[in-house]
């Protein structure tokens, strides 16, 4: 039997630095995976929750199914990590979520001594009618940036489903991000994506948040909070496409930008085929709040923290 002994408590420092507990891990009584680099470390079951992983070449493929009807009590626990400071994690994961579930995801990718590494999620959900998915992801990564995370979902909520879902990486350098995240509603379904970054240094950051509002009465929202500093560049794409009566779509970007070298854009995108849907679009660059850091200032922070201080406060 292969001891994973170190490795196990290398990931579970990781993420309790992301801001997990480690202990959720490794409880019987609640559905788990956690996967360090591309081997399995530990992977656990519960009735009407069946997680299914397979260790590929430079990852990991998973298979999670919400049996139909299934209310989940507990949130479903799922930690990625790569201890080395070189290497390629790639995690192909596929969640299907029955007609009338319920469940809540909570996940944490840590990567604290990234120099050369690449971290790929190619991610497909299916979530059946009236079923309800959120999902939380929160990174964790060194100070050097030297990382790559290439995250592409492509999601399909079928009648009456509702799909939240959340990415932050607000701590440690971003490295170079490269987020894709793609909707498609049917007749009352729900999607809500919802993104917050924090850039620093020479950090790059792009986002594109896509809704296709196919079903009648279907309601999406693509949110972005994205702060860039230092010589960051941050580049948010918003796209919305209405083709159902009554589908309604919000984009609703915000981007703080702090240093003469640091960039921002933001560009929406909005199509409306049908002439019952309606989008709506809101964006708005600015500053860091010159008031609220003075004010951290005058209580013996210096610059530098109490920006990060307001910044943080922003993104939670």
């Amino acid at each position: 039997m292969i001891d994973y002994s170190k490795e196990f408590e290398a990931i579970a420092k990781a993420y309790e630095a992301s801001g997990g507990n480690p202990d959720d891990l490794f409880d019987k009584k609640t559905a788990s995976l956690v996967v360090s680099h591309h081997k399995i470390l530990f992977q656990n079951s519960i009735p009407g929750v069946n997680i299914d992983g397979e260790e590929i070449q430079n990852g990991v493929k998973a298979r999670i199914v919400i049996e139909p009807e299934t209310v989940v009590k507990d949130p479903v626990h799922l930690c990625f990590g790569v201890i080395p400071e070189e290497g390629i994690q790639e995690i192909v994961s596929e969640f299907e979520i029955g007609e009338g579930a319920k469940v809540n995801f909570i996940a944490h990718c840590s990567f604290p001594n990234a120099i050369k590494l690449k971290h790929i999620m190619d991610s497909k959900i299916h979530v059946n009618k009236n079923a309800e998915m959120n999902y939380v992801e929160t990174h964790f990564h060194g100070k050097d940036g030297g990382i790559e995370v290439l995250p592409v979902t492509k999601a399909v909520v079928e009648e009456g489903g509702r799909l939240r879902s959340e990415f932050k990486l607000i701590k440690g350098a971003v490295g170079k991000l490269d987020l894709d995240y793609e909707g498609k509603l049917e007749k009352d379904a729900l999607c809500e994506f919802d993104t917050k970054v924090y850039g620093k240094g020479d950090d790059k950051v792009l986002v594109k948040e896509s809704l296709f509002l196919n079903g009648e009465n279907s309601r999406g929202l693509a949110k972005s909070r994205i702060v860039a500093t230092g010589r960051c560049v941050a580049e948010v794409l918003g796209e919305a496409v209405g083709n159902a009566p009554n589908a309604r779509g919000h984009v609703d970007c915000v981007e703080i930008i702090k240093g003469k070298d640091a960039r921002v854009s933001a560009v929406p995108k909005l199509l409306v085929v049908d002439d019952g849907a309606k989008l709506t679009h809101e964006a708005a660059i600015g500053s860091v709040d010159k008031k609220q850091v003075e004010t951290l200032m005058a209580r013996g922070l210096d610059e530098d923290e109490a920006v990060d201080v307001v910044v943080k406060g922003m993104l939670r």
